[in-house]
């Protein structure tokens, strides 16, 4: 029998028949037309059936997981290649340097200074010494707007510190105004009390910080209004002196101001001698700088790390000749007279002669080393030392000297003296008409004659030649053209012409003191060898030094030399007694109460060192006291006076006053006898 074949079901159908199916889902088929075919559903069953399913339409395609895993293990690879290349060139390449560069950031190698040896004079007394200084710095970058949350930073500060430091505003804040660089030096070599100064207001700004009356607390401080009418601290809360700091360090004083700075010198601002016995003796006076190399981490030591420290050694004291009461006098007494005088400059020393130590040496104007900034450049110098000028008639005691010593004359020969005399291409003259005198060689030296003197010279040689070379052999061994041995910075050994070079009327100028030139201390150490009996003592400044063990190391021994015999060097202090004692002599005015004083005038022409002419006059006087047992030689010299050009008119009192001073404080004796009084003139036959 033959089954009924089934329709095939389609997907989603139960297997029933549509009437057995709920009357919700049976639809009756519409007369004479099929019935519609129901919806195909989109299942998973459709895909059983043979027949894919339709893709959806937007749906994302997936990449291949294998080339993805490709590209990642590639891109890990360089990077970790990288990783290892640097870490090759640092562990094994520049391992070294690194090291190197770390221990450079990480220890600090900084510098300990040296004290500075003191100068005192011969008795202790300090001149200069060094004390505890700060230089007061500042970090550009935190004055920037950014920093200080001020527009106006740099300004403020400026206008608090200056001041303080005295330093110009606009130099401060050109300084502040800097924010490329970390570091600025605002004042150098400050005290104590100038560093504490910048603390309180640094301080000051911090009390305020976060206040409600910070303003009115800011005004209070006391500083000054700018231009536009606010105060400095007109920032508000800001603290604008935050990038202000200190170093330590140490500066120069001189506790006697202005005394004997033409002598001690000074330093300049990095410390170091610059001028006088600071530069000469800047070797031992510095010592030697210490080091020490420490671990820091951010700026702090790192006590556990250790340390290398190699001490400084400080410098040597140095102890000088020079007597403070008789500098002070000597000093005082030449400034008075240049500035009565209108002089341009003039110059005292005082000289011992028997050690040849220099107990003053005062010049006019000076310095204070403690302010340079008011000294004039021209006055930073020693001109005592430096200048080197023509010294007029104080150098025919020289003459008289060779004249004497070498038997070519005595102090009673007759000098017949005209008023004028013919010499080579000039007429010759003293400083006063006057009619032929008639003088003995003590005489021609007391009257101080320029012609009297010619005469006496000539007779030094056989001929002209002959006279010139004997009388250049004695200037040289009264250490005129050669170095005083002081070795002190610019010091002038003075000009004299080889004797076979004296032409026409100088080989007659030089016997009276022009045409040769010499500095105030070759002067002194003239009448100072015959002061000593005719033996001529070295020139000294420096007694020694004093270690810093503590130990005193004398300077080395003056060296002696005997320039004219014993009794040649007494006749002349007799005679050098008539210019002071004798009412015909030019010296009158440097006559000391008590003491025989001896002693000779100068006035010189003058050559300005500008236009190499002869412009003024030089005025002097030199002499020694007491006359009979000689202790003391003084010089005055004043240079281009105005009102008067006499040495014995401007000079004579500034010896009378600095050599009264000076015999009293070394407490020496009065005389005990009258003066020669070796005549001066003589009558000619009737």
């Amino acid at each position: 029998m033959t089954t009924p074949r089934q329709p095939p079901r389609r997907p989603g159908s139960t297997g029933r028949p549509a009437a057995d199916r709920p009357a919700s889902t049976a639809r009756p088929a519409a007369a004479g037309r099929p019935a519609p075919r129901p919806p195909r559903p989109r299942t998973a069953a459709a895909g059983r059936a043979g027949r894919p399913a339709p893709r959806p339409t937007g749906a994302l395609r997936l990449g291949d997981p294998r080339r993805r895993l490709r590209v990642v293990t590639v891109t890990l690879a360089a990077v970790l290649s990288l990783f290892m290349g640097r870490l090759v060139q640092l562990q094994l390449v520049d391992a070294s340097a690194l090291a190197a560069d770390a221990a450079v950031n990480r220890f600090v190698d900084d510098v300990l200074p040296a004290d500075r040896g003191a100068i005192t004079d011969a008795s202790g007394t300090i001149l200069a010494t060094t004390v505890d200084a700060y230089d007061i710095t500042a970090d550009p970058t935190m004055f920037t707007p950014e920093q200080t949350k001020v527009p106006d930073a740099p300004q403020q500060a400026a206008a608090l510190l200056a001041p303080v430091l005295g330093v110009d505003r606009a130099k401060l804040v050109a300084a502040l105004s800097a924010p490329d660089r970390r570091y600025a030096l605002l004042a150098g070599r400050r005290t104590p009390q100038t560093w504490t100064q910048v603390k309180e207001l640094q301080a000051a700004f911090a009390r305020q910080a976060g206040t409600a009356t910070c303003r009115a607390q800011a005004a209070k401080v006391g500083k000054p209004a700018d231009q536009g009418g606010r105060t400095a601290v007109d920032a508000g809360c800001a603290n604008v002196l935050a990038g202000v700091f200190h170093r330590e360090t140490s500066k120069r004083v001189y506790p006697a101001g202005g005394l004997a700075s033409n002598v001690v010198g000074f330093v300049n601002a990095e410390g170091l001698g610059a001028g006088g016995l600071e530069q000469q003796y800047q070797a031992g006076l510095a010592g030697r700088d210490g080091r020490i190399t420490y671990a820091q981490s951010g700026g702090r030591l790192v006590p556990t790390a250790g340390f290398h420290e190699r001490a400084a050694v400080p410098g040597s004291d140095l102890r000088l000749t020079l007597d403070r009461d008789i500098q002070w006098a000597a000093q005082r007494a030449i400034t008075d007279q240049v500035q009565a005088a209108g002089a341009e400059k003039g110059y005292v020393i005082v000289q011992d002669v028997r050690t040849g130590q220099v107990l003053a040496m005062a010049t006019s104007p000076g310095f204070d080393a403690n302010d340079l900034s008011k000294a004039a450049p021209s006055a930073l110098g020693n001109p005592a030392l430096q200048d080197a000028y023509e010294p007029g008639s104080t150098a025919k005691l020289m003459t008289m000297a060779a004249v004497l010593d070498t038997g070519t004359a005595a102090w009673d020969t007759h000098v017949t003296v005209p008023n004028t005399l013919h010499r080579a291409d000039r007429l010759f003259h003293d400083d006063i008409d006057h009619p032929t005198w008639y003088l003995t060689l003590n005489g021609v030296l007391a009257k101080s004659s320029n012609i009297g003197t010619i005469e006496a010279a000539e007779h030094l040689g056989r001929t002209q030649q002959e006279s010139n070379r004997v009388l250049h052999g004695y200037l040289q061994k009264f250490g005129i053209g050669v170095p005083t041995g002081l070795g002190f910075p610019g010091e002038t050994q003075g000009i004299l012409a080889k004797s076979a070079d004296w032409k026409g009327s100088q080989q007659f100028t030089i016997p009276f003191g022009q045409g040769l030139s010499l500095n105030a201390l070759q002067a002194t150490s003239v009448y100072s060898t015959i002061a000593n009996g005719g033996v001529r003592v070295e020139p000294t400044l420096v007694q020694g030094t004093t270690g810093p063990d503590g130990r005193f190391s004398p300077a080395p021994a003056p060296e002696q030399t005997r320039v004219v015999s014993e009794q040649t060097a007494k006749t002349l202090a007799q005679m050098l007694e008539s210019v002071v004692s004798d009412e015909q002599g030019t010296g009158n005015a440097a006559r000391i109460p008590g003491y025989r004083v001896a002693g000779k005038t100068g006035t010189a022409n003058r050559v300005d060192p500008k236009t190499g002419r002869y412009s003024g006059y030089t005025a002097s006087f030199i002499g020694f006291a007491p006359a009979d047992k000689p202790r003391l030689t003084v010089s005055c010299t004043i240079q281009d006076p105005v009102n008067g050009h006499f040495g014995g008119q401007l000079c004579g009192p500034v010896f009378k006053q600095v050599m009264e001073f000076a015999l009293k404080t070394l407490q020496v004796p009065p005389s005990g006898s009258a003066p020669p009084n070796l005549p001066v003139e003589w009558s000619p036959s009737p």
